[in-house]
């Protein structure tokens, strides 16, 4: 295994980490704008009012997304044991 492997290895688990993160970070931060821009429009500044939606949408999100998730991590995993075991 040389250099350019490691770097291919590393690479990929770069893209399987925004893989997994973006659509719970886009979610979030959509939802943080939202919240943003009512809680200027009404002048409420509450700390939970942005809080408690996020953490409804991730839970719920987690919930829809969660196999592909893990189909997606696992495959990596999978991918990572096959080039180990041709070492």
């Amino acid at each position: 295994m040389d250099q350019s492997d490691i770097l291919g290895i590393f690479q990929e688990a770069i893209i399987v980490t925004i893989k997994l993160a973006a659509p719970l970070l886009i979610v979030s931060i959509v939802i943080g704008l939202v919240v943003a821009i009512f809680q200027a429009a009404t002048q409420i500044h509450e700390q939970t009012l942005t809080f408690v939606p996020k953490v409804i949408a991730t839970a719920f999100l987690l919930w829809i997304l969660g196999s592909w998730m893990i189909g997606v991590l696992s495959d990596f995993i999978k991918q990572l044991f096959e080039m180990m075991t041709l070492l």
